[in-house]
């Protein structure tokens, strides 16, 4: 898959004719490439929209060569000179500031709209936070995070498994 994933990016990098280079990381989970070039913000997009574009069909390309082949698809997740993994890291600070912020107040929350990976680090920060839950809203370009506090109902239940 690898000699594959490098054909189909050199094709892809070439088109776009950006200038750099990039590393492939096979992992358990997914395969990483992590792309450095000095074009990154025309790589990357408004919000990260061009590298999720680049990121489905870059999969969907890979998945339809690897056709009937007997090894199982892993997903291929790119990451544009550090950007998405410093994006997930102020998504993580972010997301605290809103779940305290939602707590102190004792009023939800609404988020802008987000990625589905972007939402999924909301989620999982403040589903580590006592009496928070989310919860996405909305369809497509519109699809949001509403963080609230937990009914007391769900208090009760979460406080009878604990036991």
């Amino acid at each position: 898959m690898e000699q594959q994933l490098s054909e189909v990016l050199d094709n892809i990098l070439g088109l776009l004719l950006l200038e750099g280079s990039y590393e492939i990381e096979d992992t358990d989970e997914a395969v990483l490439v992590s792309i450095d070039t000095p074009d990154a913000g025309r790589l990357i997009g408004a919000r990260g929209e061009s590298l999720e574009g680049l990121q489905l069909l870059v999969n969907q390309i890979l998945y339809r060569k690897q056709g009937s082949a007997t090894e199982e698809f892993k997903r291929v997740i790119f990451d544009v000179a550090g950007w998405k993994k410093q994006r997930e890291e102020d998504l993580k600070k972010r997301a605290e500031q809103w779940g305290k912020q939602v707590l102190q107040e004792s009023k939800e929350m609404e988020i802008e709209p987000m990625s589905s990976w972007q939402r999924r680090v909301i989620h999982m920060v403040v589903s580590e936070m006592k009496g928070l839950q989310t919860e996405s809203v909305g369809e497509g370009r519109d699809r949001h995070i509403v963080i609230k506090l937990k009914t007391e109902k769900q208090n009760k239940d979460v406080k009878a498994k604990e036991s």
